[in-house]
């Protein structure tokens, strides 16, 4: 049993983040978000960022330069247009970071795969 799960962690090793790679990922899974309301969206689809302290601006800087350089975010450029945005925090424990997206707007607006 321990042999096969070895085996099978081997097999999807690409999904795992190890010290090379600190984000595990896959290919050719991209994920379409359907909405059941058209364009132009509507404001609760367009959220301000929440007000934060320094420490946890910085800390939020960091985390999204860290995904942007692993290609799972980019960043926008000043005259280009965004239609959904959605809010981000900063959570702490034992003084370690962590980034938390907000997206119960989005989910209001989501429709289900099933």
């Amino acid at each position: 049993m321990k042999e096969e799960l070895i085996e099978i962690f081997f097999q999807y090793r690409e999904a795992f983040a190890s010290d090379n790679e600190p984000l595990g990922a896959t290919k050719g899974h991209d994920v379409d978000i359907m909405l059941n309301v058209e364009r132009p969206y509507p404001p609760l689809l367009r959220r301000p960022a929440y007000p934060d302290s320094p420490r946890a601006r910085e800390a939020l800087e960091s985390h999204i330069n860290e995904l942007v350089k692993l290609g799972v975010l980019r960043k926008v450029g000043l005259n280009e247009e965004v239609e959904v945005t959605m809010p981000a925090i900063i959570t702490w424990n034992n003084d370690k970071s962590r980034m938390v997206g907000d997206f119960r707007a989005l989910n209001t607006y989501t429709i289900p795969e099933r």
